[in-house]
C-alpha cells in the first residue's frame, strides 16, 4: 500500500497539469523512488484516482483561470525578450539551467534580456495554495543589481495587466511571487 506521503506527491503532480500518465509511472516508479521500491499497479490506480478526482474538479472551475491567466502573461513576457518557463527543472539552479539551454538554442540571442521562471518546488507549492514565486534576472549575471529590477518590473507589469496581484519590493533581492495564486492548470 501507497504512504500517505506518496498519494500527496502523485496529487501534487496530477494537478500541476503537467503530466500525463506514462510520464507520472516514469517519475515514481523510476525517478523520485528506487525501482522495486513502490508497486506499479498501486501506483498507477493512485494516478487514475487523481486523474479523475481532478477531471471532476475542472467542471466546477471557472471559464478563465489563474493559470489561463499565467499562460498569458508568460506569452506576453516571452515578446518582451525575456525568457519565461514554467515547471524549469526541480529546484532554482535546475531552472537557471533550463533557461541557459533556451538562451543557447534561442535563434536571436542578442534580442534575449533576461529570464522570468519557476521550478517544480515552487509549482508544489502553488499546487497546495502556496502562491507562486519567480526567479528573474537578466542575461548577464554581472548586471544583476542595475538590470535585475527592470527585468523584475517587466514581469510584474505582464502579471498585474492580466489580473494576477504581485508581491514584490522592486529589487532583485526578492522574488516577486503572487501569493494568491489559485493552482488550476487544465
Amino acid at each position: 500500500m501507497l504512504s500517505s506521503e506518496t498519494v500527496q506527491e502523485i496529487a501534487a503532480l496530477v494537478r500541476s497539469g503537467f503530466y500525463r500518465k506514462n510520464r507520472l509511472m516514469d517519475i515514481f516508479c523510476e525517478e523520485m523512488y528506487a525501482p522495486g521500491d513502490l508497486e506499479p499497479d498501486e501506483v498507477s490506480a493512485a494516478i487514475d484516482v487523481e486523474f479523475e478526482t481532478w477531471e471532476a474538479e475542472k467542471q466546477t472551475w471557472p471559464e478563465v483561470t489563474d493559470c489561463d491567466r499565467l499562460d498569458s502573461a508568460f506569452a506576453a513576457i516571452n515578446e518582451r525578450g525575456i525568457i519565461a518557463l514554467q515547471n524549469a527543472g526541480y529546484t532554482q539552479s535546475d531552472g537557471y539551467e533550463d533557461f541557459l539551454d533556451a538562451y543557447e538554442n534561442h535563434p536571436n540571442k542578442s534580442s534575449v534580456l533576461g529570464y522570468c521562471f519557476y521550478h517544480g518546488q515552487d509549482l508544489e507549492r502553488a499546487v497546495y495554495g502556496g502562491g507562486l514565486y519567480f526567479a528573474f534576472g537578466p542575461v548577464d549575471p554581472t548586471e544583476e543589481e542595475t538590470k535585475g529590477p527592470e527585468i523584475g518590473n517587466v514581469i510584474r507589469e505582464e502579471l498585474e495587466r492580466v489580473g494576477l496581484k504581485v508581491d514584490w519590493d522592486g529589487t532583485f533581492a526578492k522574488r516577486l511571487g503572487v501569493p494568491k495564486l489559485e493552482w488550476q492548470r487544465r
